[in-house]
């Protein structure tokens, strides 16, 4: 089975592997560089400091 691309599913161009062109290539890396791959984490507070009580 051929590699498509994993933008908009065309053949892939050996060139600019694993996507069909130059212009998907550098969108992929575009949202690389503005974290928009980025996965949503939830903040683990075990220290207590943010955990929203008042220390006295």
């Amino acid at each position: 089975m051929p590699a498509t691309c994993p933008i908009c599913d065309k053949p892939a161009d050996p060139a600019h592997a694993p996507f069909c062109s130059r212009g998907h290539k550098d969108r992929d890396l575009l949202q690389w560089l503005s974290e928009g791959y980025r996965i949503p984490v939830a903040e683990n507070h075990e220290d207590g400091l943010d955990s929203g009580e008042s220390a006295h």
